[in-house]
């Protein structure tokens, strides 16, 4: 029920009935930012992520575990809210060996598998729109000892933004295919205090990067976020 009444829930059906769900061949790149070929790409995660366990927290339609799944020869599982885009990551990418994409709350997906993970990652996904003392705890204990969690959020000082000088979430939004706006809550921190987040559950961050729009550059739009577990 909670998925329904969610923007995201409302961002997928719109999708699904502009352009129904068909079967894709993987992307040859891992994105970061919603600008294709923007940043690095999954060497982020691990130089060799053959054979090794990982968890989107956050798929949407799958691009990205296809794309680990298929080129990096990774076990990787998708988990997303709105199982409407499960069913269109499963009709897009179910084919490939080794991606598997599983329906429900970040939180709650962490705090029930008894699985370990070489790297967790988010695209835009739950990192920054769940309290980040709940997610990340959760995230470090499923991380194996050092492991790679790696995350992209709208960059805090996008169009003149300032970073979240406390740790409660602001109102922002999330624009429909159709282009109209509903409001979610969302954590805008700058790296200094994402650092203090992840030091205080066991990781350490490794990089910080600014990734900005290739023509549209007075303001960074993706902050890219590297940590390891200690």
């Amino acid at each position: 029920m909670l998925a329904q009444v969610s923007p995201w829930y409302a961002h997928a059906a719109q999708r699904i009935a502009a352009a129904p769900a068909h079967a894709l061949t993987a992307p040859a790149r891992m994105e970061w930012s919603t600008h294709a070929g923007v940043g690095p790409g999954a060497e982020i995660l691990g130089r060799d992520l053959c054979g090794k366990r990982v968890l989107e927290l956050g798929c949407g339609p799958g691009h990205n575990v296809a794309h680990l799944a298929k080129y990096r020869q990774t076990r990787v599982t998708g988990v997303d809210l709105v199982g409407l885009q499960i069913r269109r990551a499963r009709s897009h990418y179910g084919h490939i060996d080794g991606a598997t994409f599983a329906a429900g709350h970040a939180l709650h997906h962490l705090q029930a598998t008894g699985q370990t993970f070489d790297a967790i990652y988010s695209v835009f996904g739950a990192v920054g729109l769940v309290a980040p003392e709940l997610l990340l705890a959760a995230i470090s204990r499923r991380l194996v000892s050092g492991g790679v969690l790696a995350f992209s959020v709208p960059h805090p000082t996008r169009a003149g933004r300032h970073p979240s000088q406390d740790d409660c979430p602001r109102e922002d939004y999330v624009t429909m295919p159709d282009r109209t706006r509903l409001p979610i809550a969302r954590w805008e921190f700058g790296s200094r205090r994402w650092a203090a987040h992840l030091s205080r559950i066991g990781l350490r961050i490794t990089s910080a990067v600014e990734l900005r729009h290739p023509r549209l550059a007075a303001w960074p739009t993706t902050l890219l976020i590297t940590a390891r577990k200690r």
